[in-house]
């Protein structure tokens, strides 16, 4: 072997393994809409298509109302089929009871939404305009909120509903450092690391805020021995090996280990009260699949951190499909409260 050719060997092998670190790297890296969210106190991150691909046996067409079809009819963009990835950063305000609520959010999303027609239905119901690093940013009156739309890529929208367009603008601007893998929020630094692999959908922060009320966190009704603005890392991805199965995962970080303590005993005894709830309620698809997670979920504390894992099988999920909820539950036990 000449000299030329083993140069040529070692460059073709040194190309080889930096594309095989760069492909490393970015499997490692949050997703893209994720790292162009601005600062936050909490982020959710959804990916549907898989989750589409676990539900499409039972997932029944929906029923749009007026407003919603007059949407689709005029940017042929319907949600439920064309959304692929949706991330949110969760923005608390000084005062709840303000004009902008408890929460504010700044939202990346991205599927098969942008285009001429979607242009045209934003510069129709825009109240304002403004140009930024050569994006239009069109401001939507909403609810007596202001919601800022920009459209930053061929797939990807940015939208935000904060009082002030920094957060919108701070998402342009990452777009632009997009390409780096590991760009992103000091929370997504933080604690994406913590997010199992191949996790469909997850949430780090405080991810509680959407569900708290008066400092207290509700999940089906239950009031979580949590603070809504504990930090938080929740995920959901495939319970391997079951193909059809879900397994959901959820950690508190406490903020010592007695709290934590506390904290898993008191999630313990919650899991088994709502055992007890569920036990009588009429059988159907939702509700057993409540049964079913319920069955599944386990407590386990480890220093100063609490997890919670449940398994959702295929009955919750086609419970979650079909769109059975409590209220038929209620409607069928009601004649026997009489």
């Amino acid at each position: 072997m000449n000299r030329r050719t083993r140069r040529t060997l070692w460059i073709v092998a040194a190309v080889l393994l930096v594309l095989a670190v760069a492909i490393f790297l970015r499997s490692k890296a949050p997703p893209e809409a994720a790292r162009l969210l601005p600062e936050s106190d909490g982020i959710i991150y959804i990916h549907f298509k898989p989750i589409r691909a676990f539900l499409h046996k039972d997932l029944k067409p929906p029923q749009h109302v007026l407003e919603y079809q007059q949407f689709i009819d005029a940017t042929g963009i319907d949600w439920e089929n064309d959304l692929d990835e949706v991330a949110v950063a969760l923005h608390r305000m000084p005062d709840p009871n303000g004009p902008n609520g408890p929460v504010a959010y700044s939202m990346v999303l991205v599927g098969k939404l942008t285009g001429k027609r979607l242009n045209t239905w934003l510069e129709a119901h825009a109240t304002s305009r403004e140009t930024y690093v050569g994006h239009t940013v069109y401001s939507i009156p909403s609810e007596g909120r202001t919601v800022r739309v920009a459209q930053i890529g061929y797939d990807m929208v940015a939208v935000s509903n904060t009082p002030t367009p920094e957060q919108i603008h701070s998402m342009l601007d990452r777009h632009r450092a997009a390409a780096l893998p590991f760009a992103g929020s000091t929370l997504l630094s933080r604690h994406y690391h913590d997010v199992p692999l191949l996790s469909l959908a997850w949430g780090v922060g405080q991810i509680g805020l959407p569900f708290s009320e008066s400092g207290a966190i509700k999940v089906f009704g239950l009031s979580l021995p949590l603070e809504d603005d504990s930090t938080i890392i929740a995920s959901v991805a495939p319970a391997l090996p079951m193909a059809d199965s879900l397994r959901l995962k959820v950690e508190e970080i406490a903020p010592t280990e007695e709290t934590a303590v506390s904290q898993a005993a008191a999630l313990a005894t919650l899991i088994t009260l709502a055992r007890g709830f569920t036990a009588p309620l009429a059988q159907n698809t939702a509700n057993n699949g409540l049964k079913e997670l319920l069955k599944t979920a386990e407590v386990t504390q480890k220093h100063e951190r609490v997890e919670v894992t449940a398994t959702l099988s295929p009955v919750f999920l086609a419970g979650l499909a079909s769109g059975e909820g409590s209220a038929r539950a209620a409607d069928t036990d009601a004649p026997a409260q009489k």
